[in-house]
């Protein structure tokens, strides 16, 4: 937007929340009318409005991780297809997350401009999650790829035909290359009608308002949301703040990877120098400079204040710089389809460097999610099926709570999936599904708790992949605080087959009446777990957080008969303390 015009700041609130339920509305409509349980259910998705320029105006609260994949994306667009190429019902799609797609391929998105009386006025886009976009795994997601070549297919950004029917070539190319290609046209075609949904939005607002004031009060909400975030990080200490912590692996070798960050607080401006990472992996563990970027924001919004508008105006004082071919700004052919359980690690690390200038907000390491791709075809036909699973980690523990149980940590952000939802539409079986006693870093304030789930295979020939970390590295602790409990994947629990699996596999043969146990990484805890009030040491073992040995042994608590023992409790603690110095 070139000029600045004086507005009503009132007025420019109520356009800018206008142009938010716009978005919001747009992303109701895409999982209204999609096809799949991962848009359905999952709602991992997301949907935007930009400017002519590009610039974020409104991104409605759905999948953080797309914090950053928004960033650019119209820029990329236009690389491709100029300003005067462009007009009404153009629709371009991409997912390439090296040239202007979402942070991995299975998310594509979509974009339409807005002309309004001939002029463009703004972009509308959204980002879904497809279950399978080919590659080498059912998913299209797996640690185990080497490179994006075996991911899936790549778009650039390309344009499409309005109505995105199976006549249209890149449908066909799209649907040619999935193994649930019916599947794959629904979504679609629920992406394209919430563009219409996102357009005739804009349309009302500037039938209400008019252009020139909908954009007059879009650059004012930008450049407010700019001097509010500025306010905000001149809060903070001015100052460098390092911090570091490993991924367990590349997946293949078992040589940790290191994730380093500085980040540095002066003159109202925050900078994320990732210089120090590792390089980039033969593994899908990278993580895309979109992917980046999500993380980055997330973190700032979570800290300084959930209510920043994420649009261009709050990203302009935050500067990410990350050396070109590190794992967290990969250049091709890097994978990077399983981005996400690295970004749990990649947000610790900004947390951990950003809160030395904040300590009042200190989070102990989180446990990040667990990922499951299952995949063969229902029993009885030949229609291929693909379940693409994640499952909650834990946050770590605060300074004065404990943290949150069975959550996606730093920008992942996606909801559970229902297990009617799962059993209805593949061929597996929940068996058990629960928080995992003593998953919780224990501490004065204890870490989140975990999730175990185990799932029954029903049909022949179901091939499993799996991604996760914290395995041989989990969260730490802060302040005296203990690790939360590993990640770990076992096949036929409690079983004479049982057997464990590594955290990164690809092309497990079940068969049916296997069972798959998933059980996610713990938060970790803050402060000596000797400390904890005893009083919730109590509640956590009436609620069968925590066993009875850790409540004696790991917080020195004696319970008798449902109520603690406070004499006992002190002298066990006073030989606990003197016996180690610290638990």
């Amino acid at each position: 937007m070139s000029t600045k015009t004086e507005v009503d700041p009132i007025l420019a609130e109520v356009v800018a929340n206008l142009l938010l339920s716009v978005s919001d509305e747009l992303g109701l409509a895409m999982i209204a009318a999609s096809h799949s349980p991962n848009i359905r259910e999952r709602r991992d998705c997301s949907t935007c409005i930009f400017g002519p320029e590009g610039q974020i105006i409104a991104q409605a609260p759905f999948v953080p991780m797309h914090l950053g994949s928004m960033v650019g994306l119209i820029d990329e667009v236009l690389k491709r297809f100029p300003k005067d190429t462009l007009k009404p019902g153009d629709v371009f799609l991409a997912n390439d997350p090296y040239r202007g797609g979402g942070a991995h391929l299975p998310d594509i998105t979509a974009v339409s401009p807005v002309f309004y009386k001939d002029s463009l006025v703004a972009f509308v886009a959204d980002i879904a999650h497809h279950a399978d976009v080919g590659g080498m795994v059912p998913g299209s997601e797996s640690a185990a790829c080497k490179t994006i070549y075996e991911e899936g297919i790549r778009l650039p950004p390309v344009r499409v035909y309005p109505e995105l029917g199976e006549d249209d070539g890149v449908t066909q190319i799209i649907m040619s290359n999935s193994r649930t290609p019916e599947e794959r046209l629904g979504d679609l075609q629920a992406q394209m009608a919430a563009l219409h949904v996102g357009v005739r939005g804009v349309h009302q607002v500037c039938d209400r308002y008019g252009a020139d004031t909908m954009l007059a009060c879009a650059e004012h909400f930008l450049d407010y949301s700019e001097r509010r975030m500025r306010r905000l990080i001149g809060r903070l200490k001015e100052g460098t703040y390092r911090f570091a912590d490993y991924l367990d692996s590349d997946g293949f070798q078992d040589t940790p990877v290191r994730i380093e960050c500085a980040a540095t607080v002066k003159d109202g401006v925050v900078e994320f120098d990732f210089t120090g990472t590792d390089p980039q992996m033969d593994s899908g563990k990278n993580v895309p400079m979109v992917a980046t970027l999500s993380v980055v924001y997330f973190v700032l919004k979570m800290l300084l204040d959930p209510d920043l508008p994420p649009n261009s105006g709050t990203y302009k004082p935050v500067r990410v710089v990350a050396p070109e071919g590190c794992l967290v700004n990969p250049v091709p052919p890097a994978a990077v389809g399983a981005r996400a359980t690295s970004c749990g690690i990649l947000g610790d690390v900004v947390v951990g460097a950003l809160v030395q200038a904040m300590p009042e907000k200190s989070l102990a390491p989180s446990g990040p999610h667990s990922l499951c791709t299952y995949g063969g075809t229902l029993p009885g036909s030949d229609q291929p099926w693909v379940d693409y699973e994640t499952f909650a980690g834990a946050l770590g523990a605060r300074r004065t709570r404990d943290g949150t149980d069975a959550v996606r940590i730093h920008a992942s952000g996606s909801a559970n999936l229902p297990v009617e939802s799962m059993e209805l539409a593949y061929p597996l079986q929940v068996l058990r599904y629960e928080l995992l006693r003593d998953g919780g870093g224990p501490g004065s304030f204890r870490g989140g708790m975990p999730i175990r789930r185990d799932t029954r295979v029903l049909s022949e020939g179901t091939i499993l992949s799996t991604t996760a970390d914290r395995e041989t590295h989990p969260a730490g602790g802060l302040e005296g605080g203990l690790s939360g409990a590993p990640s770990a994947f076992v096949i036929n629990p409690d079983t004479p087959g049982e057997r464990s699996v590594r955290a990164v596999t690809a092309g497990i043969h079940l068969e049916a009446g296997d069972v798959v146990s998933v059980r996610t990484a713990g938060g970790g805890g803050f402060g000596d777990p000797l400390l904890r009030a005893p009083s919730l040491v109590l509640a956590d073992l009436m609620d069968d957080r925590i066993s009875a040995e850790a409540a004696k042994k790991v917080y020195g608590v004696v319970v008798k008969d449902g109520a603690v023992d406070e004499r006992a409790t002190a002298r066990l603690r006073k030989r606990l303390a003197r016996g180690t110095g610290n638990v």
